[in-house]
């Protein structure tokens, strides 16, 4: 018997659909959950009507203003023509609906296939349209959402870990090189200092891009406050050549729109440490989610963290080296 069942548990087929009933849609009685592990996202039917995405958020991870200014950036981007997917809204204007405990939004279903990273043209048409979102997205900033920053997704992921998740045999040589690459990361930060932070999308990768006739952006749950190259680097892939021409069609689309400062590319393994960093804490503060151990069986073992440590040396040396550069 589950004595504290997870939040999750609630979300029965009927709970579902007697959700996006009350939002003013009447279910025909289809339901398929989508691949998400952060939320739960489902398709659902609706009489004679196109199926709709359903997102409920994860409780307590975000509070009402900070969704809320989320859909507001996607509405103002739709308000410039740009390709988002934006959250539906009910009769009265809102788009953030609760139900039963949850909050949650409807979107649109849309279709598509994926974004080809080794495509100079998609890259440069996802180029510009990143340097149109980019330009409203500097127009004015979060009030709510968070900044993207080492503190958060660096020093705090690593005293999670350090504290409880690492076998006591690798502590000495996870912890040691933990600080080593905090204070090169911090380092390098305070180099860079005068880098603009703007709203973006913020987990721009090639899962969050719908291609049809051109890029659509969908899932802006992790939207923040970051520099403009955090949308840019999970695009490229391959080695040092092959991601220096990637970049070079990306920030060739980019800048007809919005000015691309080539300082920020001294920041791109800094993001990639900070986000190998933040993945680890994210897996380890959801473990007792039924879905994580479920989905991701290997995560928590010693082979895992020893590959953990392997992949930040990596990273550290990564840190050192010259950035990428423009051809």
């Amino acid at each position: 018997m589950n004595i504290n069942p997870h939040p999750f548990e609630k979300l029965t087929p009927d709970f579902i659909m007697d959700a996006v009933d009350a939002a003013g849609y009447l279910c025909d009685g289809r339901l398929f959950a989508l691949n998400s592990y952060e939320n739960r996202v489902y398709q659902v039917g609706v009489e004679d009507a196109e199926p709709l995405i359903a997102k409920f958020y994860r409780p307590q991870r975000w509070s009402d203003e900070q969704i809320l200014e989320e859909h507001e950036f996607c509405f103002e981007l739709v308000d410039h023509e740009l390709p988002v997917v934006a959250p539906l809204k009910a009769k009265n204007g809102s788009s953030l609906f609760n139900f039963g405990g949850f909050c949650f939004a409807l979107y649109p279903r849309r279709g598509g296939r994926n974004l080809e990273l080794d495509n100079l043209d998609s890259l440069h048409a996802m180029g510009k349209m990143l340097g149109r979102i980019h330009l409203v997205g500097a127009s004015r900033p979060f009030k709510y959402r968070p900044v993207l920053d080492s503190k958060t997704f660096g020093h705090q992921s690593v005293e999670l870990i350090s504290q409880h998740f690492i076998p006591s045999e690798l502590q000495l040589a996870y912890d040691t090189l933990a600080a080593d690459v905090l204070q090169q990361i911090d380092q390098i930060l305070q180099q860079v200092e005068g880098v603009e932070y703007i709203r973006l999308h913020g987990d721009c990768h090639s899962g969050n891009v719908l291609w049809r006739d051109g890029p659509h952006f969908v899932d802006f749950d992790d939207a923040r406050m970051a520099p403009a190259v955090q949308d840019i680097w999970m695009l490229l892939s391959g080695d040092r050549p092959s991601q220096s021409r990637q970049l070079s069609e990306i920030i060739g689309g980019y800048s007809e729109f919005y000015n691309f400062r080539t300082i920020e590319l001294r920041l791109v393994e800094v993001l990639r440490t900070l986000r190998i960093m933040h993945y680890s804490a994210w897996l380890a503060r959801r473990w007792e989610d039924p879905a994580f151990p479920h989905n991701f069986p290997w995560f928590n073992t010693m082979r895992y963290w020893s590959e953990h440590i392997l992949e930040l040396r990596e990273q550290f040396a990564a840190l050192h080296e010259e950035p990428l550069q423009l051809y």
